[in-house]
Parts: structure tokens; sequence; C-alpha cells
């Protein structure tokens, strides 16, 4: 892959081409945007170009050369310059061995595979490149171990936090950083890459609408599909179970849910094997939720805008019986609490109560509201 690939995000990769032009490359990046969104193919890319020992520019586009042992070593995934650093990492930390991975991003992980290798020259390249995944995880001492590299890095050092969350980060981190913002990924285009990967039209276009502009997000739910997970059948049960969901049957569906976590999650394990079990069964769990919370944006949507945009458009029954069930304003309410269930899944809380709480809290708000 060369960066002129990188998928609809033309004004981030022309922010960077502008700096490799001028011969300005800041020292620290955040690159800014909702996951999926292309945040690490690009700085990888990016990566190449600052580390290839033969860069091409054509009319003002810098790319990489591809051919060099830079290029090559990057795309092996072995290029001593280039470090991609993942909370997964604690695993081989000093005194990570066997440690379960925790939500936030070790310091131990920032400490030795970034701090610690800061200070050693290149040993291929003219420049070191660090990029650093989920840094809205990095907790304030991680922060600020960060800022003396931050404040003051060797000329030959260029750092690249990917970031969902800005709040999350300190000013102090942000303030010594170029912040580069990526834009969401027009849907048709995501469903196009969908069905070239090999999924239907309409699978596509759920799928699609469902990742919000995240091609990455999408593109893992139609493997997951294409893998056997049954991913859009659990959707589909799913949707039709809340148009019928009761105080009696809450418990029996959240055991459901249970269940199809369990599956798909071992499905996904198989798929990338590069992040942690507990990881993987977090995305399923949350993404199980935002079928949920779709389903009751889509019955607010048809209470106050009609049918053209539910993201569940393949059901279109089942949304209206729940746009009938319950008013705009209790859905909304529905939506927050579905939410928030969703940041008490990175509290390692259990799934089945997660499940319960949110299911029993949905039928009893149908009771109260009758």
């Amino acid at each position: 892959m060369s960066i002129k690939e990188i998928f609809c995000q033309d004004k981030a990769v022309g922010i960077l081409q502008r700096a490799f032009a001028a011969d300005k490359v800041p020292h620290a990046y955040i690159f800014a945007g909702a996951e999926g969104v292309g945040k690490f193919k690009t700085a990888r890319e990016w990566a190449k170009l600052l580390l290839c020992e033969k860069p091409v520019t054509e009319k003002d586009y810098s790319d990489s050369c591809q051919f060099c042992e830079s290029c090559r070593l990057v795309e092996a995934g072995s290029h001593p310059d280039f470090n991609h650093i993942y909370k997964e990492l604690v695993q081989f930390t000093e005194k990570g061995k066997g440690k379960t991975t925790p939500v936030d991003m070790p310091i131990d992980v920032i400490r030795e595979f970034l701090i610690a290798k800061v200070s050693t020259r290149p040993t291929v390249s003219g420049r070191k490149v660090f990029i650093v995944n989920e840094a809205e995880r990095l907790n304030a001492s991680s922060q600020n171990a960060l800022l003396k590299v931050l404040e003051e890095p060797p000329e030959y050092c260029c750092i690249i936090l990917l970031c969902t969350r800005l709040e999350k980060l300190l000013p102090t981190t942000k303030s010594r950083c170029q912040i580069v913002r990526f834009s969401p990924v027009e849907e048709t285009r995501i469903i196009d890459k969908l069905k070239e990967i090999g999924l239907g039209k309409i699978q596509a276009q759920f799928f699609a609408r469902l990742a919000q502009g995240s091609l990455g997000r999408a593109c893992e739910w139609a493997q997951l599909e294409l893998s056997g997970a049954k991913l859009y059948d659990a959707k589909k049960e799913i949707v039709q179970s809340l148009t019928r969901c009761n105080l009696p049957d809450a418990l029996e569906l959240a055991q459901r849910l249970c269940d199809k976590t369990r599956a798909i999650a071992a499905i996904w394990s198989d798929i990338n094997k590069n992040i942690s079990k507990t990881d993987v069964n977090r995305r399923t769990a949350k993404t199980l939720i935002q079928i949920i919370i779709s389903a009751l944006h889509d019955a607010m949507t048809l209470n106050l805008m009609g049918a053209e945009k539910i993201i569940n458009f393949d059901q279109n029954e089942q949304i209206q019986i729940l746009a009938e069930r319950f008013e705009p304003e209790q859905t909304a309410r529905e939506i927050d609490n579905a939410c928030r269930t969703m940041q008490r899944i990175d509290s390692s809380v259990n799934e089945k109560l997660i499940f319960e709480q949110l299911l029993l809290n949905f039928a009893d708000s149908d009771r109260i509201s009758l």
C-alpha cells in the first residue's frame, strides 16, 4: 500500500504532504478521529514515507518508493526504526509477563517501548517513528511521562498519537503536538468497499450505516460475517426481540445476548490474533449494544423525520412497532441508558449483569409508559 491509496482522507493527507514538501515535519502529531476512519493506515504510510531512502515526488505529491530496503522492512513488519505501540505489549514488559491486558495503556509499555527507545539513534533510516494506538487510553501518569520527550525530542524522532477522544488527552499533551483531524468516510464508499469484499447489497448497506463513517469497523463486521459469525442474523433477531421485550422476557434475552457475545467473540479472536481476548469480548458486547442503540435511534428518527435514513431499513416493520411503543422522549432516555451501559463494559463489569440491567430498564420503561 502507498499513501496515495488512503481512503477518503484527502484533507489530512494534504496537511502531511505540505509539511513534507516544506521539510518541516513536526516531531509529534495527534491523528484525531473516530475509530476505523484510516488513522493507523495513514500513520503507517506516513512513517514509510519518512523512513524511505528514495522518496518519489510527482506534481508536488510525495510517496515512498516501495522498493528500497526501508520500505521492504516496513511492509514486512520488521523495520527497527518503525515502532508500533499498543497496550497488548504489556506482555513483553519487564514485569508484565502473564498479565491480563488492561483497559488503559500501561505506563510500563510507554516507558519501555517509547521513552527508553527514543534516545537511541536510528539504525536503517534517517528517522525513527513511533505510532501509539488508542492514545485516549493514556492515563495522566503516562502522558506526564511523555511530556519530556514531547518537549525536547531528538531531531530524528516523530511520534504519532492515534486518538478517538481528544478530550481524554491533557492540554499539555495536545499543546505539544500538531493535531490532524480525520473525517468520517462517506456511506456510499463504505458500501462499495463491503460489496467488493463479498457482502450482499442489503448487508453492506446495513453495516455501512451502523458504522457511521467508520470504514475499518464496517470491514471488521464484514469479515466476521464472511467468517460465519452470523452477526447480521444476530442483529435481525435482536431488533425483533426488542419489539416484544417485556419484564418476563428481559432476563432470557440478556442470556441470549451473552451467548451470542461469546460465539461471535470466539470467531473475532481467530480473525484478529493481535487483540487480547478480553478486548475482543468488550468489542463484541459493545457491537450488540450498538445494534440496540441503532434500533432505538431509528424509532426516534421515524417519529420525528420519517424512514428515509434509518439504519435498520431492512426491518422497517419492527422499527415502526418500536416507534409506536415509545414516545421520542422515552426513546432518547433509553438511548442515553444504553450509551452509559457501553461505558460500563470498559469497567470490566460482568457482561450478563450489564445486559440484564439494560433490558430490564428497557422493559420497565415500557411498562411505566403504559
